[in-house]
């Protein structure tokens, strides 16, 4: 279906049917393709023009609610965008400061998401407004500093895996949603997609998802179909929008169709999927599971990278600039021969993090922790670091900074 709308009601993710005028009007050589680029949104936004024709049919709709926010938005005074903290870094909350409040966030989502989880297992609606109050309180840790509550929520325990997974894909869903230069509305339900996106793993029995062993296929198969009971579960929560239902459906969609449950390929996968899909694989690969020790993040990035046709490379690299070159938690060798963990990194300066340096690789011994500001120093990243290599089984850990 074709569709004219003004360019400021644009959105990732929509087909672009048409637009009015020559090479003057605009820079893009060809008239029809799908908006993917926070460049191309805004390049679009910026043209000289009144309306664009999109296509429905080849990507995102604008929604009821997005047109009722901008009308909203050109009565109600100007406010700063949800990413202002990584636009303006100088605006970022000190990780420490924002540490503390971010695990009484943590502590306090427990009961809520176990509450909400416990409903669904037993066949009863979701209360949608507690997952929206709690939407909130995450999306504005992330706004102040998105790498405290994320690295926290990354240090799970196996008994705390349901539901800290769920607030850590929320987190980073907000945190990518920033990054691609979404509304506020759609990062509002890129959050609560990625809070509800694996509820239907409530109706797979509890003995297969805490197996410690290889699944059969016979159980593997009762796994997979969580994405279908999600997405049934959700559609009887009166509210819930349809990135949810998407999200909860489709994150396990590959781009090269060997996902499930549909087999869909790159087009037909929504970017909220997309989004949903590196989320979601990131945070279970670094958590510790019951058949598996979870990977450092700088592991887990090379890994999801060389999985040709698995995750949207678009989505990829936006989330590799959302949490960081060296992610909170990766560890790195530095030019001295130290060994350190990353426990703090800003986002105007990608390539010196703050380090605990904690072992001589030229001594081969451990060393006292110290933590060293690599902005303000002589020493520098030259490479990741298996910590396995140097017979290291724990990395010193984030909490007790």
């Amino acid at each position: 279906m074709l569709k004219s709308i003004a360019p400021d009601q644009l959105r990732l993710g929509m087909y672009i049917h048409s637009i009015p005028g020559g090479w003057i009007s605009h820079p893009f050589r060809r008239k029809s393709f799908k908006v993917e680029t926070l460049e191309d949104l805004q390049t679009l936004r910026d043209c000289p023009i009144d309306a664009i024709t999109i296509n429905t049919a080849k990507g995102r709709d604008v929604t009821r609610e997005e047109l009722e926010e901008d009308d909203a938005d050109q009565d109600a005074p100007a406010a700063p965008p949800a990413d202002a903290a990584t636009r303006n870094p100088a605006s970022r909350t000190d990780t420490a400061i924002e540490r503390e409040r971010a695990q009484r966030i943590i502590s306090s989502s427990k009961s809520t998401v176990l509450h909400m989880f416990s409903e669904a297992r037993m066949g009863k609606a979701i209360d949608v407004k507690d997952a929206a109050e709690l939407v909130t309180e995450i999306t504005a840790s992330v706004s102040r500093n998105a790498d405290a509550l994320i690295s926290l929520a990354r240090l799970k325990t196996t008994d705390d895996y349901t539901y800290l997974h769920s607030v850590a894909v929320c987190a980073m869903m907000i945190s990518l949603a920033n990054q691609l230069g979404m509304t506020p509305q759609q990062t509002k339900q890129a959050g609560m997609a990625g809070l509800l996106h694996d509820v239907g793993k409530m109706a797979v029995p509890l003995d297969i998802l805490n197996k410690p062993a290889k699944l059969t296929e016979e159980e593997f198969a009762s796994v997979r179909m969580h994405t279908v009971q999600g997405h049934g579960i959700l559609q009887q929560i009166e509210g819930i929008g349809e990135v949810a239902l998407d999200v909860s459906l489709h994150h396990h969609e590959k781009i090269d169709g060997s996902g499930y449950p549909f087999n869909l390929k790159a087009d037909s996968i929504s970017i909220m999927a997309k989004m949903g899909a590196v989320c979601d694989v990131y945070d279970a690969i670094t958590s510790n599971r019951p058949y598996k020790a979870g990977w450092d993040p700088a592991r887990s990035i090379r890994h999801m990278a060389a999985s040709a046709g698995h995750f949207d490379p678009i989505t990829m690299q936006a989330f590799v600039k959302a949490i960081g070159i060296y992610p909170t938690g990766s560890c790195v060798m530095l030019q001295s021969g130290r060994l350190g963990v990353v426990v703090d990194q800003r986002p105007d300066q990608l390539l010196t993090p703050r380090v605990k340096v904690f072992y001589s690789t030229a001594n081969r011994m451990p060393l006292e922790s110290e933590i060293i500001d690599l902005a303000h120093s002589s020493d520098k990243i030259t490479a990741y670091a298996d910590p396995a290599k140097w017979g290291i089984g724990h990395l010193p850990g984030i909490e007790l900074l």
